[in-house]
């Protein structure tokens, strides 16, 4: 019987290692890199134009900003003025990195009827999702300018209740659309474009908003499941992400985030994925390495708020 990539299957008699000799690493880095990004929040939510340029823990990437053109008043016969305009690139960083190890004993192989390169797949992405999501989500709570957070945010009115550690906004049934159309606001107020707006909630606002007026609201015809990329649909100009790795204050209240694609520049790749056989035990052992990195890059584009269920 011949063994493939996906089985892992024990052939009994066979005395060269079959999982190990035809298990390819690229294949499995690639399944596993898709899988990720069908469940994580961060794939959705960033930008991630870079990923393409990391080869490894400690890499670099240049990102060119887009400058701002100046706009100036004319009148007839007036000379121009010529500008030169000048993009200040932002380095990200890739200096995190997670990994898994796993031990495939000869026991449970031979005795297996499943393919195990899917179930460790699906398996290990799910994990990194939940590690990753929630150390970057964690490490974005506070990023927004100072006039898209707190109790007196708004560019221009500064009087936008976003919700505080000490005061968090009360979000409830009546007043979840509110919560969400202050954020709108903020953005609106930074001149942030439409296009492309998302915002972050957890799990028991969006039980809320489904039991509340706004429940035709979700309603949008997606063809993409919540379980995958936990997408609830659409308010307002907003599409509505729910995520159970949200960072909490002190008291459990519950950080939300809102903004576009250009705040947060997001990269991860698997790096390195291998099996060697075990010295330790009768079996091979899987591992591999997610390196990656994340920055804000347009505070203003970012909205950080702060609930706590009414």
């Amino acid at each position: 019987m011949a063994v493939g990539v996906t089985s892992g299957y024990y052939v009994a008699g066979q005395t060269t290692n079959s999982y190990t000799t035809n298990f390819i690493p690229e294949i499995w880095s690639g399944k596993l890199q898709v899988k990720f990004y069908k469940s994580t929040v961060l794939g959705e939510i960033t930008n991630n134009d870079w990923e393409g340029e990391i080869k490894g823990q400690g890499d670099k990437i240049n990102i060119r900003t887009i400058p701002t053109i100046t706009i100036r008043d004319y009148t007839k016969g007036l000379n121009l003025t010529n500008e030169v305009p000048i993009s200040t690139p932002t380095t990200l960083s890739i200096d995190y990195g997670k990994y898994f190890s796993v031990v495939v004993d000869d026991i449970d192989k031979a005795q297996s009827d499943v393919a195990l390169m899917d179930m460790f797949t699906n398996d290990a992405a799910q994990q990194m999702k939940i590690a990753i999501d929630s150390m970057v989500l964690d490490g974005v709570k506070a990023a927004a300018v100072a006039a898209n957070r707190g109790a007196t945010g708004g560019a221009s009115s500064a009087n936008i209740n976003l919700g505080t550690d000490a005061a968090p906004f009360s979000f409830s049934k009546s007043t979840a659309l509110d919560c969400i159309l202050n954020m709108g606001l903020a953005l609106d107020e930074q001149n942030v474009p439409e296009d492309g707006r998302w915002v972050v909630i957890p799990a028991w606002a969006a039980s809320l908003i489904k039991g509340s007026e706004l429940r035709q609201a979700y309603l949008t015809g997606d063809d993409t499941s919540i379980l995958r990329n936990g997408k609830l649909g659409m308010i307002d100009r907003f599409t509505v992400y729910v995520s159970n790795n949200l960072p909490k204050t002190a008291d459990l209240d519950s950080y939300i985030m809102a903004g576009t694609r250009d705040a947060i520049s997001f990269a991860s790749q698997i790096t390195d994925v291998e099996t060697l056989r075990s010295t330790s035990t009768f079996g091979n052992i899987m591992r591999g390495l997610n390196v990656f990195g994340y920055k804000v890059v347009k505070p203003e584009a970012l909205v950080n708020g702060v609930i706590v269920k009414a």
